[in-house]
């Protein structure tokens, strides 16, 4: 999972500051969590596009840096440039062919040049004016290229069985929302964001990791919801014990749940040729 870059909240808060603060100690730790969860498909869907030797690529929001290293270890591609708000888990790890650059993407101009590829992953759902955003990443395409984003996409609707986990991720999902803006009732509609961008051949899929007691998607939430219980406590959803019945129930064999999906959407930019 990715350090978020900053964004004005309805609530005022920023993803980083807020909740999930780099400086808290296990912070980097939660999120190769996600990164164990998730990282695997990414690759594969980014292979799939063809992302290789010679690729220029920009990696939005990099975090931990798992999917920049990987493709330069695994892809072989020939550079990627990093990009985070805060830096602090990227330029502790040099590579060859890693460049880390700290920046806002909020902010216009914040990235030079243009990229074969540009991937963000769980960026933009913390993010305002995600539709402004989306056409800026698509300008940092090169022709040719293709832009790959992943969000979220919350699976406890109202016909989900009431189970503390559940419970859980309603208060989180809310308390996120009114903390620092959070959402991700919005993320469906990227396909059709990218095609307004002006991307063509536009296909997404969706990836849903497995609820299984000490895996590192349900560790992931168990700390997620521990960095971000006063906000869901403020929400009025749930209490303390609530949320550790919750991560009680991850934990067990009871747990049968979905965990929030993670759509991934990606569409190329025309050739000028």
């Amino acid at each position: 999972m990715s350090a978020a870059p900053r964004g004005d909240a309805p609530g005022g808060g920023r993803y980083g500051e807020a909740v999930f603060r780099p400086e808290q100690p296990g912070e980097d730790e939660r999120i190769d969590f996600g990164a164990l969860a998730y990282d695997d498909t990414s690759m594969a869907r980014l292979r799939a596009l063809g992302v290789g030797p010679g690729w220029r690529c920009l990696d939005v929001g990099a975090g931990t840096g798992t999917v920049s290293r990987r493709l330069l270890a695994e892809a072989g591609v020939t550079s990627v440039l990093a990009v985070d708000r805060d830096v602090r888990f990227l330029g502790a790890r040099p590579l060859p062919g890693l460049d880390v650059l700290e920046a806002d993407i909020t902010a216009p101009g914040s990235v030079p040049g243009r990229f074969a590829l540009v991937h963000a992953r769980f960026v933009l759902m913390h993010l305002p004016e995600r539709d402004r955003l989306i056409r800026a990443l698509a300008e940092l395409v090169a022709p040719g290229g293709v832009l790959v984003l992943s969000d979220a996409v919350d699976l406890t609707s109202d016909l989900v069985p009431d189970t503390p986990y559940s419970a859980a991720m309603r208060a989180m999902w809310r308390g996120l929302r009114d903390t620092i803006g959070t959402d991700v009732s919005w993320v469906p509609s990227y396909p059709r964001l990218l095609r307004e961008a002006g991307l063509v051949s536009v296909a997404a899929e969706i990836h849903v990791p497995a609820l299984l007691p000490d895996s590192p998607i349900s560790r992931f939430w168990a700390d997620t919801w521990d960095r971000s219980r006063a906000a869901m406590l403020a929400t009025g959803l749930v209490d303390d014990a609530a949320v550790d019945a919750a991560v009680r129930y991850l934990r067990s064999e009871e747990c049968a749940a979905l965990s929030a999906g993670m759509l991934t959407v990606w569409g190329w930019k025309p050739d000028e040729s």
